[in-house]
């Protein structure tokens, strides 16, 4: 039951952060991009920018912050999916960006743009 709980409340914090990043003027391309090297919660475009969103619900610090949820593997996993959308979609050398967006229990969004990029 835990599973689906935390499937939910997923759900909940995309939902939220979506809403967050529209308002802040963002265009959401896609929700839940999957491929074989992992997915991105959400795909969008700001301006002449593509940015790839990792979305954490956070219910408290007890965890840690949402970027440090973003270790190097899921960096690594993120990246090789963006490249792969980018493929996919046959988009000619985008201006990149991988922001992060910790969500709370109150539905209150925390956005770190550029949050790491591929050098990192």
């Amino acid at each position: 039951m835990s599973g689906l709980f935390s499937r939910i409340k997923g759900l909940a914090a995309e939902r939220a952060a979506c809403d967050f990043l529209k308002g802040a003027g963002f265009c959401i391309l896609e929700k839940n991009f999957r491929s074989r090297f992992g997915e991105i919660d959400i795909v969008a475009r700001e301006g002449d920018t593509l940015v790839f969103v990792e979305v954490k619900a956070r219910s408290s610090s007890g965890y840690g912050s949402a970027f440090e949820a973003v270790d190097r593997r899921k960096q690594q996993k993120i990246l090789r999916t963006a490249l792969f959308y980018i493929s996919r979609n046959l988009l000619d050398d985008p201006y990149l960006r991988f922001d992060v967006i910790s969500v709370n229990a109150n539905g209150q969004c925390f956005h770190i743009p550029d949050a790491f990029g591929p050098e990192e």
